[in-house]
């Protein structure tokens, strides 16, 4: 079994507490918007809020890769949104294990906040589209890492 790190430096067993998601089947983009979007609020809202972006009422505001992203009249600080439902639910879990981990230690999970969100491409995977002619395209498959720290 592969150790892996975490690109989180300052890490206090005593008061911080982590989990991760490693080679997980989803999109990169959509993983770093949801996580730049998490980052800084409490768990309890973090799960609220992508609860509710798995039932389709909030979406989830994308900033850096927006590029034919539509425009959603729910958001409110701005324009280009989605509802990145898979994302959303791989990220949920991971935040529940941030929560049971918290529940471990003795620590206060309605108080704690997530402090450290990131992802990380992980490893890619070839794969072939045919084309005409007897030719073919390569499309790569990237996975994700996603590492959550709160305390």
């Amino acid at each position: 079994m592969p150790k892996f790190g975490y690109s989180f430096k300052d890490f206090d067993p005593l008061v911080h507490v982590r989990a991760s998601g490693r080679e997980i089947n989803m999109s990169p983009k959509a993983a770093r918007e949801v996580c730049a979007t998490i980052k800084g609020r409490k768990l309890t809202d973090a799960l609220d809020l992508l609860d509710d972006v798995i039932s389709l009422n909030r979406p989830i505001h994308f900033r850096r890769h927006k590029k034919e992203v539509a425009h959603k009249r729910s958001t409110e600080k701005f324009h280009a949104g989605k509802f990145p439902v898979k994302v959303s639910k791989h990220i949920s879990i991971i935040l529940r294990e941030v929560e049971s981990n918290a529940d471990f230690k003795g620590l206060d999970t309605s108080s704690i906040r997530i402090i450290h969100a990131a992802t990380h491409r992980g490893r890619t995977i070839p794969g072939y589209i045919p084309r005409a002619m007897g030719r073919s395209s390569p499309r790569m498959h990237e996975l994700v890492h996603i590492e959550i720290v709160a305390g």
